[in-house]
């Protein structure tokens, strides 16, 4: 595909197929998911920096994007930033070697909806990708609430009084299953079954992490609900008693 000549095209839909964009600078590495990807029914498109990572989604839409953090000219982390300023909610997973935690939760504040550590296992990938787009095709326009809090199932923000906050595709899985179960304990193995996918190899600290993020957001709302967890019973949304 010709990348100079892409910024002249007109912007256009996904079509029937879903649309993936690949964005990875090992090349060997990014020809192998293409091909992988489009075994697997998807359209591909292929780029190995961030600058042509931001040309090509200015101009296709897409359904999924898989975004490597350590890129030439303009890094993983600086693409996800300008699409969530720019108002642009692709879902998006991001690719890392790194195994602190401290750079997850940075991906994940920044507006990433999942991330996968290299070297990852192919059906792990698929099963993330299809995760994080099946509530693309979902048509909902409820607003869930509890005391100050209210999450809007179309937009994905959560909200009190105080301001709001655009949630992750996976931070507002699990706040609409904490919202629609108050007063029930969720065990981390349910959030993993019901998110991930029950072929979903990730550990359960992943659910940790979201929850952690979530907690920060919350917060920062001045909300008057809280995430409590309990061992060997989950998590559950509780008051918070002046």
């Amino acid at each position: 595909m010709n990348l100079r000549r892409l910024p002249d095209i007109k912007k256009i839909d996904g079509g029937k197929s879903m649309r993936i964009l690949v964005v990875e600078d090992e090349k060997a590495l990014a020809e192998a998911l293409c091909e992988i990807l489009k075994l697997n029914k998807y359209a591909v498109d292929v780029v190995y920096d961030g600058e042509d990572a931001l040309t090509y989604i200015n101009a296709i839409d897409y359904d999924c994007i898989v975004l490597d953090i350590m890129l030439p000219k303009l890094d993983g982390i600086s693409v996800l930033k300008r699409l969530r300023a720019n108002k642009n909610h692709v879902p998006i997973i991001l690719l890392t070697a790194k195994s602190d935690i401290d750079d997850k939760v940075e991906g994940l504040d920044c507006g990433a909806d999942d991330y996968l550590e290299k070297p990852f296992v192919t059906k792990e990938l698929l099963a993330r990708i299809r995760a994080i787009t099946r509530r693309k095709t979902e048509q909902l326009n409820v607003t869930l609430g509890f005391k100050n809090v209210t999450l809007n199932q179309v937009t994905y923000e959560i909200s009190t009084l105080r301001g709001s906050h655009m949630l992750t595709n996976k931070e507002f899985q699990i706040m609409e299953i904490l919202l629609i179960n108050q007063g029930r304990y969720i065990g981390t193995q349910f959030f993993i079954d019901k998110i991930w996918g029950y072929d979903c190899e990730c550990e359960i600290n992943v659910v940790w992490t979201h929850i952690s993020v979530l907690r920060k957001k919350l917060e920062t709302l001045d909300a008057n609900i809280r995430i409590k967890s309990s061992r060997n019973l989950g998590y559950i949304l509780e008051e918070i008693q002046c």
